[in-house]
């Protein structure tokens, strides 16, 4: 597809190692490719370094794949309507903090990505299995998590945690793309544009992860 006239919408799923972003990548890009949407995956610099590189990054060179991940958002953004990002720089700074005690990355990588539309953060409730070189183990979960959290509440970002296991989790996921995807109608309607916004149910907050929750049978 030629270049947009506006660049495409940004979803961002970041999260701890082990968490099914890359899985749950894959099964949104193949229900909504099906769709006839245009589509387009952004997949992780980081592991291609490793891939390429048989290492894990220096703490010098964790820069340079931030850029590279979000360089690679950019351009694919420039041609297709919807653009499934598998991790943003943002995860490139968290992992510098964690193991380099390095935080000089933050700045740009959440500049970099706000330019999502729309963050989905995969929750800790899938067991850890050992993928390659790229991951740390399971005790380096729950501390990812929680910077990732903080930045995100630094940057005053919105973002949907996705929980549950299987078909129910992508499911939940697509409820959040589609309420993105429905926003331009939902605003025509109201006659107003304001930013996405996931409301729960329980509580409207859109930063409450009880939305996710499995409901209790009445």
């Amino acid at each position: 597809m030629a270049g947009l006239s506006s660049p495409g919408q940004i979803v961002a799923i970041v999260g701890a190692e082990s968490t099914g972003k890359s899985t749950l990548v894959r099964e949104l890009m193949r229900v909504l490719s099906a769709r006839g949407l245009s589509v387009t995956v952004v997949t992780e610099a980081l592991r291609d370094f490793c891939d390429l590189h048989g290492r894990t990054p220096r703490a010098d060179e964790q820069a340079a794949i931030a850029a590279e991940q979000t360089r690679r958002i950019a351009e694919a953004a420039q041609s297709h309507r919807l653009v499934l990002a598998d991790t943003t720089a943002l995860m490139i700074a968290v992992y510098s903090e964690l193991i380099f005690q390095d935080t000089s990355l933050y700045a740009q990588a959440e500049r970099d990505h706000t330019q999502a539309a729309m963050t989905l953060l995969t929750a800790l409730d899938l067991p850890w299995v050992q993928d390659g070189l790229i991951r740390d183990g399971p005790q380096v979960r729950l501390p990812v998590d929680n910077l990732v959290r903080q930045s995100l509440q630094r940057m005053g970002v919105p973002y949907a945690v996705v929980a549950g296991v299987g078909v129910s989790r992508v499911q939940r996921a697509l409820e959040a793309v589609e309420h993105l995807l429905d926003a331009p109608a939902r605003q025509a309607k109201a006659g107003q544009g304001t930013r996405w916004r996931w409301f729960c149910e329980n509580c409207d907050d859109g930063e409450c992860e009880q939305h996710w929750l499995p409901r209790a049978a009445p």
